[in-house]
């Protein structure tokens, strides 16, 4: 959870920039947008305010905004540096492929994070309860008022309705416990009109405040309250949310002060304009989340009324126009969405697209004991799966050091290294690891999984060409951040282990269609075995938090001669769950199955 508020976080600071943007083209077209734009302009922002509650991911930005995407969704402390290497878990020297080295991730799940999210849950509810108690306060009004017994008003009332053509019973009430008229109900609307306002207003003023309300009821503006209202929940620390909230009340009553005058003509703007100046002292804003009314602030009803005395019949020209500048908003919004979908939608769920599988479940809570996590075996030749704990098995996580896979083929494949010339040299810092502290070829950095060499040629490659490498291959959620060093452990790139699994067997079969050679030189890379059941290939990876190992991998394929068996095995804990742990459960399990010989 709280990993999540973190991204949400990072949303709403998308969403006052979605807002700035909306705010900026409102100036900007100004002369252009009808007063019902303006108010419909709005829409867009409550359709981006939904967007981190998908739970779909939106892809596709546009280039303008595709450095969003990038952005990392966790702080991080980049592998190499001295508090990184301070929480290794193997200080001594070794080309034993299984010490793999920790990468010391700060993550999103800390302290700040779940008091946040506490902190959220909290204003969450208190903003359900004060709903509530709005809700109890109109339900008293309800009981209380009456049917509207007053025949002028009601022969007033009906005319409005045949003037706008509404042919839904929408009934109407009097009470005494209301200062301006309001309309609520999504389903089944009502009409409350105050006493005092009955016998105060003239048949003209009473015809025009109610044609005010039931252009609410036309204009639908009662779902629109709806959804401002649930966006006022989860938003609630927002006040960039909140003042768009207060324009889109004041854009609202003054497009349905528009629809109002478009019904009765320009000529009557001025006894519009005056019954709002007659009756402002006598209105006020709804203590109800629901209701519509002709009330507002002093300034809205400023506001509003200097668009009655300016108000002109609109010309199709200007419609066209409105549309146009609602439509290059919209466009330009648009950019928003694939960053606010990967940061706070639910994308660390995997749906795999085979359509049928032959899956077994596996019980091997023996093997895992206090470790959280999963294991996958696929057998090519019999195309069957078996699988330890699918949902966590279908959880993306950080790939960790197993990434470095296709970090090798990516620069093999861009030329950056090759199979004759993979030497970088050693850049002079002084690494805990000895085996780091030397030049590296792309076999003794796999084996000793030195993170500054992958880091080197990924930064020669660039984060450009890696993301469209990424998303040629499918591999997991397919997001990087901004940087080439830490994106396969920052929680920005995530992968679950069936798709370790499914990835390993494209790599396998060059469904990527790199060249084979390239394949050939990551695969003698990641070699680690020969015996009686075949040739075993693996990689290990690590994370770590506030030094503790808090989750390992290890995943690979045994080469047979029939067909590949593919596995891929995590593990998750407070603390111990080091790579090389998971490789041992891996062999433990494969042997008391009679896949593998633990002797090799």
């Amino acid at each position: 959870m709280a990993h999540y508020i973190i991204r949400f976080l990072f949303c709403n600071l998308l969403i006052c920039l979605a807002v700035g943007v909306l705010l900026g083209a409102k100036r900007l077209f100004r002369r252009c947008l009808t007063s019902h734009m303006q108010y419909r302009l709005w829409f867009l922002l409550l359709g981006i305010l939904a967007v981190p509650f998908l739970p779909v991911r939106l892809s596709g930005s546009l280039p303008l905004f595709s450095w969003l995407e990038r952005i990392p969704a966790a702080s991080v402390s980049p592998a190499g540096s001295a508090a990184a290497q301070a929480v290794a878990i193997n200080q001594a020297v070794s080309r034993n492929w299984m010490n793999d080295f920790t990468m010391s991730v700060a993550r999103d799940a800390s302290i700040a994070g779940t008091f946040l999210s506490a902190l959220w849950i909290l204003g969450i509810l208190a903003m359900i309860l004060m709903i509530g108690r709005s809700r109890i306060q109109l339900h008293s009004v309800r009981k209380s008022a009456l049917p509207l017994e007053n025949r002028r008003v009601y022969q007033i009332y009906q005319n409005c309705l045949s003037e706008m053509k509404i042919r839904k019973a929408i009934p109407i009430y009097s009470t005494a416990f209301l200062t301006s008229p309001v309309m609520d109900g999504l389903f089944r609307p009502r009409i409350y009109v105050p006493l005092p306002l009955i016998s105060d207003c003239r048949k003209n003023e009473l015809r025009y405040i109610l044609l005010h309300e039931l252009q609410h009821y036309r204009r639908r503006d009662a779902l629109v309250n709806y959804f401002m209202a649930a966006a006022g929940v989860l938003y609630w620390f927002n006040p960039v949310v909140w003042y768009a909230f207060k324009q889109i009340r004041t854009d609202r009553e003054i497009a349905c002060d528009a629809s109002v005058l478009e019904l009765i003509g320009e000529d009557s703007r001025i006894d519009y304009g005056n019954t709002l100046i007659n009756f402002a002292e006598k209105i006020s804003l709804s203590p109800f989340q629901f209701s519509l009314g002709i009330n507002g602030s002093a300034a809205q009803i400023r506001k509003r009324i200097l668009n009655i005395a300016g108000y002109r019949p609109v010309t199709v020209r200007k419609k066209l126009y409105g549309l146009l500048s609602c439509a290059l908003t919209a466009i330009l919004l648009s950019g928003f969405l694939p960053a606010l979908s990967s940061r706070a939608s639910d994308t660390d769920r995997y749906h795999s697209q085979k359509n049928s599988r032959n899956i077994s479940d596996l019980d091997l809570s023996t093997y895992f004991g206090a470790y959280e996590g999963s294991f996958v075996l696929y057998d090519a030749a019999s195309d069957s799966w078996q699988i330890y704990d699918e949902e966590n098995a279908s959880t993306r996580i950080p790939p960790a050091s197993t990434y470095k896979i296709y970090s090798a083929l990516f620069n093999l494949q861009a030329g950056v290294i090759s199979r004759e010339d993979s030497r970088i040299p050693w850049d002079g810092q002084d690494y805990v690891f000895d085996s780091w502290n030397a030049d590296q070829t792309l076999e003794s950095a796999m084996s000793d999984s030195v993170t500054w060499y992958f880091q080197e040629i990924d930064r020669r490659l660039g984060i450009s060409a890696i993301e469209s490498f990424i998303q040629e291959i499918g591999y997991g959620n397919e997001t990087v951040s901004s940087s080439a060093s830490t994106y396969w452990y920052d929680f920005s790139l995530k992968i679950s282990p069936i798709e370790q699994v499914e990835m390993l067997e494209k790599f396998y079969n060059n469904d990527f269609g790199f060249s084979s050679e390239n394949i050939d030189t990551v695969k003698d890379s990641i070699r680690l075995f020969s015996g009686r059941n075949g040739v075993l290939y693996g990689k290990t990876g690590t994370l770590a938090s506030e030094g503790r190992n808090t989750c390992g991998w290890f995943v690979g394929f045994i080469e047979r001669e029939d067909a590949p068996l593919y596995f891929a095995v995590n593990i998750q804990a407070k603390d111990s769950a080091a790579g090389a742990a998971a490789a041992e459960l891996t062999f433990s399990v494969l042997s008391d199955m009679g896949i593998w010989d633990q002797g090799r």
